[in-house]
C-alpha cells in the first residue's frame, strides 16, 4: 500500500494528513513533505496520523528527524494519534501500557519514544494555541 501524504492549513499550523503504510519505501515521501513545509517558513506542524494503517522503524526514524528538524526552527510538531486504530477496531485495554490506540501511537510507546512528542487525540486539539491543551499523557 501506498503512502498518501496531503496538506492544508488549520488556525495557522500546517496539517499534514498521512494515509497508507509509513515504511522504508514511503517514508521518503513524509520527510520531503516535512522538510519542504519548513524550508516555506512553516515551522508550526500537526501530523495527522489517524489514517496510517503500519509503521516500521524508517517511519519513526522520519518522525524523530522531523521532531528535531521543526525544534530546530523553533517551530512546534503536534502528533494526531486517536483512541482508535485507522481500521476502526478499538484496542484492549492492555494495549495502553503500551501506547494504545493506533498503530502508530502503539509503535512509539513499545520503542519507548512516543514521550518526545507532543499527543492530541484530533486535528481540532491539536490547533489550540495554548500550550499542553488538549495533549493526552505520554
Amino acid at each position: 500500500m501506498a503512502l498518501r501524504v496531503t496538506e492544508g492549513e488549520q488556525r495557522g499550523w500546517t496539517v499534514v494528513r498521512v494515509s497508507g503504510e509509513m515504511d522504508l519505501v514511503t517514508s521518503p515521501v513524509l520527510r520531503q513533505r516535512m522538510h519542504r513545509a519548513v524550508a516555506d517558513g512553516r515551522h508550526d506542524v500537526v501530523l495527522d496520523l489517524s489514517e496510517v494503517l503500519f509503521c516500521d522503524s524508517s517511519g519513526v526514524g522520519v518522525l524523530i528527524a522531523g521532531r528535531r528538524l521543526i525544534r530546530s526552527c523553533q517551530g512546534r510538531l503536534r502528533l494526531v494519534l486517536p483512541a482508535q486504530g485507522a481500521d476502526g477496531g478499538a484496542y484492549r485495554s492492555s494495549d495502553v501500557g503500551i501506547g494504545g490506540g493506533s498503530h502508530v501511537n502503539r509503535v512509539l510507546g513499545a520503542l519507548g519514544v512516543r514521550r518526545l512528542f507532543d499527543v492530541y487525540p484530533d486535528v481540532d486539539a491539536a490547533v489550540v494555541d495554548e500550550a499542553g491543551s488538549g495533549s493526552l499523557s505520554a
